[in-house]
Formats: structure tokens, sequence, C-alpha cells
């Protein structure tokens, strides 16, 4: 799966079943409006993502499966961007 970071980047990412947790946690943070929690969360996710993805190169033309918000994004930012499913479709729970 191909994972985009706004502002930063694409990752290919083999597994991001696990990735669901995380999205889940973001998740609950923003429905409660807890903005540190919602920092943390954001952190980790996109942590996981730089730290398990293979970075794609900037010259390679790939369409990205899924796009997760920039570092440093705002809680209102990413509700726009949150749907039915959280950040990233087809969890398991």
């Amino acid at each position: 799966m191909i994972i985009r970071i706004l502002g930063e980047g694409q990752f290919d990412m083999d597994d991001v079943e696990h990735l669901n947790v995380l999205d889940d946690w973001l998740q609950a943070a923003a429905d409660a409006d807890d903005e540190a929690a919602f920092d943390q969360a954001l952190n980790t996710l996109l942590t996981a993502v730089r730290e398990e993805g293979r970075p794609v190169a900037d010259d390679d033309l790939v369409v990205s499966d899924l796009v997760l918000p920039h570092d440093g994004a705002s809680l209102s930012d990413v509700r726009a961007m949150l749907g039915d499913e959280g950040l990233i479709p087809g969890r398991s729970t």
C-alpha cells in the first residue's frame, strides 16, 4: 500500500492492518475533542509509517492508496479528512 504523508512524501507498506489501532486512537481523541491525545496519536501514526514504510522516490509517479495529514496538523484540519472509518478505511473493528 502506498501511503502519502502530506507535505512529506510517500511510503510503501506491505502491512497496514496494525495501523488501525492507531487510527482508532486518533478517531477517539478527535471525537473527545482532546487536543493533547490527538497530537500524540497523530505523531505516533505518522512515526509508524515513517519507520515501517519504505520511502518512494520523489521521481516515481505512484498513486497514493491512503493520504495522511501532515505532522502538526490541527484537529479541525484532520476532522475534515476523517471518514466513517477514520483515516484508514477497511478496518477490521
